[in-house]
């Protein structure tokens, strides 16, 4: 991939070994302005400094480039409004890679006007060229959610000729940086600051190629601006160093700061999460995660990110989870409902080898991750839960589907798994729970032409040895960016006996009609394994609906959901979504039978019933609603603001459960969902219900280790800010 090329020419044309044929370059990607097709990326380095009290990030970004053809004119980044370009600046680099990183100097803290961005430092190297020119550069408008970054290049850079461009800038406002005041947070303390990059945000973050087609890897050294400094924490006054050593695109860049403490759950895990959540995510998840990498391992081979860690963060979260490499980012809410949090987790886990491993080269084809994560996310939840519960949150996630069918058309073009990308338009706008659920059937549907879930797990995997077929999936294509094709290329070399049998031609279900016709999906899963926990949930909906209703009800009072899972109450209150409204007799029954009970659930649960209660006007239980919002947000300020004002593009537009675990959140309510207004990323939407919040702090202080470091908190009392990235080197 870009940040894996050999740029330097050997001497001596005859006896140099032959070249290796160069990397194709990156897809094409209608959202990134840059150009990303003239250049191979080698590797970035970050130097950033949080300014917490001036809600601003400044930084220093060092690209090592080399240019896959002579004499570029200029080089084209995706930059961002909110980022304020100081200087730009050319440095010749070392030909082979290894090149200690460089340092960055940090302006002095103090009165008066901000302090510069951090500065660059080099290291010399006998006979190196270490001045740095100066380069001309200007900005202009690209979409809503972006700007081009134009930087002119010296005329006489040659092709494979590596070399640095060295940018030096301040975010203030961006979409992907959440500066949270500390009432925004459980503990109501420390200030707390995050990113989320998915999809097009860390163009707001840092100049980039800003687009899933372009993976390299990347160091960075972080500082929070401090007008004093702890003598308890000197090391290099307050400065870390952060090293991701696998190539990942841009938007998987991410970090958090915050009043943080860290506890090991398992021999290559830790959570991170504010005090008074700290006992309650050690005791849900200590030994699971674990559990769940070794299956996910036995499935699809070994893990290859080092450590998995989970970092819960506010509920200003605008999403459910997301899958940065090795440190996963969660929404603390989710701690409330055990079996969404199980299903969440293993997603995020999965994405290790389907997303973060091989990625999807456009945002046009996002079910290559997330339809392949969802795939193995079931084929781990069977191993570890068994196929009844897998097939029971497979129904729920169906009807979800269903219900999203029904309110979009099946005409909608957003149905398709290629979606065409319009020029201008936010691909966060494109995430549905088709790029998910219709994605998973068609997966599914591969694996069940390969006969059994096994041998198609051999056809995912990373895999040490190679079958005389050719190499796996993941083992081929790992730390790349892929289109459709080369999934399904892949797919019929490794079964050579399926290609000879036209598979990918059987009428009514060619992959060409799966991937670009619209409408639900071609074929869907047989879920009988789960008719034990699916079946009571659709009698008891039959008893409701039926007549006459004092009898049904009767009946219907002897079923104790209060012993279900969440995921068969959650089904059975969609379906009664779906019916309402309701009479209102059946309403007044369903409040005397289950009000009660349903307010001692998880919000997954009590939101659903309370959305019933909205949809029928049923005016005896509106006071529960008001209840249930006012639970939401303890403190004043809104939780979906980010201490100033919400951001375009990346602002969720309602509150409650993720659309992962709330199938309606999602469902756009006027404007289609490919047009240019509406929330950064649809499918897993911001839960704001609060878990209770108990425990003591940790004694112990957390150290360097692992993926995780920490730094005084700015206003220098006792409860430590911390700061999580990569792990250091």
């Amino acid at each position: 991939m870009a940040a894996q090329c050999c740029c330097r020419k050997a001497p001596g044309a005859e006896a140099a070994p032959a070249r290796p044929p160069p990397e194709p370059p990156p897809a094409l990607d209608v959202a990134s302005a840059s150009s990303a097709q003239l250049f191979r990326l080698r590797h970035l380095q970050l130097g950033l400094e949080l300014r917490p009290e001036a809600r601003e990030l400044a930084g220093c970004l060092v690209l090592e480039l080399c240019a896959r053809r002579p004499a570029p004119r200029a080089l084209v980044l995706d930059a961002h409004p909110a980022l304020r370009l100081h200087s730009a600046a050319f440095r010749r680099a070392p030909a082979a890679a290894g090149e200690p990183p460089c340092a960055f100097a940090f302006a002095a803290p103090g009165p008066g006007p901000a302090p510069p961005p951090p500065l660059p430092a080099f290291p010399e190297a006998p006979g190196a060229e270490p001045a740095c020119c100066p380069l001309a550069f200007r900005v202009d408008p690209f979409t809503d959610y972006g700007s081009s970054l134009t930087v002119t290049l010296p005329p006489e850079l040659q092709a494979h000729q590596p070399f640095q461009v060295i940018l030096r800038y301040t975010s203030t406002d961006a979409p992907a940086i959440w500066w949270l005041d500390p009432e925004l947070t459980y503990g109501s303390a420390k200030p707390f600051v995050f990113t989320q990059g998915h999809s097009v945000c860390n163009r707001s973050f840092f100049p980039c190629f800003d687009t899933p087609a372009v993976k390299c890897t990347y160091s960075a050294v972080v500082k929070v601006l401090m007008s004093a400094t702890q003598s308890t924490y000197v090391e290099e006054e307050g400065v870390y160093r952060f090293h991701m050593e696998h190539p990942v695109p841009a938007y998987l860049v991410a970090l958090v700061a915050g009043d943080l403490q860290p506890a090991d759950i398992g021999p290559r895990s830790r959570v991170w999460a504010e005090p008074c959540l700290l006992p309650t995510a050690t005791s849900k998840l200590s030994g699971a995660v674990e559990q769940w990498l070794s299956a996910a391992e036995r499935l699809y081979g070994p893990y290859l990110w080092g450590r998995y860690d989970i970092v819960f963060l506010p509920p200003s979260f605008p999403i459910v989870a997301m899958e940065n490499p090795c440190l996963t980012f969660i929404i603390s809410s989710i701690l409330e409902s055990d079996e969404f949090l199980i299903i969440d987790v293993i997603h995020e886990v999965a994405h290790s080898w389907f997303g973060n491993a091989v990625t999807n080269a456009t945002w046009e084809e996002m079910w290559l991750s997330e339809g392949l994560a969802t795939y193995a996310q079931r084929r781990i939840t069977t191993e570890t839960y068994g196929a009844a519960f897998t097939c029971l949150e497979t129904a729920f996630r169906l009807d979800a589907l269903h219900r999203q069918m029904k309110l979009l058309g099946e005409d909608s073009p957003v149905s398709k798994l290629q979606v065409k990308l319009e020029p201008g338009v936010n691909p966060s706008h494109l995430m549905n729970l088709f790029t998910y659920e219709k994605g998973y059937c068609f997966v599914y549907y591969l694996s069940q032409l390969c006969g059994d879930p096994q041998r198609f797990d051999s056809f995912l995997r990373v895999s040490s040895r190679l079958p005389e077929t050719g190499p796996a999936y993941v083992e081929k294509y790992k730390f790349t960016s892929v289109v459709a094709q080369d999934l399904l290329d892949s797919f019929l070399t490794f079964f050579p006996e399926l290609k000879e049998q036209s598979v990918d031609c059987r009428a009514g279900l060619e992959f060409e009609r799966w991937l670009n016709a619209t409408g639900p999906p071609l074929a869907e899963p047989d879920l009988s394994q789960g008719s034990s926990l699916t079946r009571p949930v659709e009698a008891l909906f039959q008893l409701w609906t039926a007549e006459p209703l004092d009898q049904a009800a009767a009946s219907a009072s002897t079923i104790d959901i209060s012993k279900w899972r969440t995921f068969q109450t959650a089904l059975f209150l969609d379906r009664l979504l779906d019916g309402s409204p309701l009479p209102q007799e059946v309403v007044m029954s369903l409040s005397k039978c289950y009000s009660s009970l349903l307010d001692s659930m998880n919000a997954e649960i009590r939101i659903r019933w309370l959305q019933i209660v909205v949809r029928n006007d049923y005016y005896p239980d509106l006071h529960r609603v008001r209840r249930f919002l006012e639970s939401q947000a303890p403190s004043s300020p809104s939780p979906w603001r980010s201490s100033t004002r919400r951001r375009a593009g990346c602002t969720p537009t309602c509150a409650g459960p993720s659309s992962r675990s709330c199938p309606r959140a999602w469902a756009p309510a006027q404007s289609p969902a490919w047009s240019k207004a509406g929330p950064e990323r649809t499918q897993r939407r911001t839960r704001t219900h609060q878990p209770c919040c108990s425990g003591t702090r940790p004694p112990a202080a957390p150290s360097l280790s692992g993926m995780s470091t920490c730094l005084p908190s700015p206003d220098f009392s006792t409860p430590r800010l911390c700061l999580l990235g990569p792990g250091p080197p």
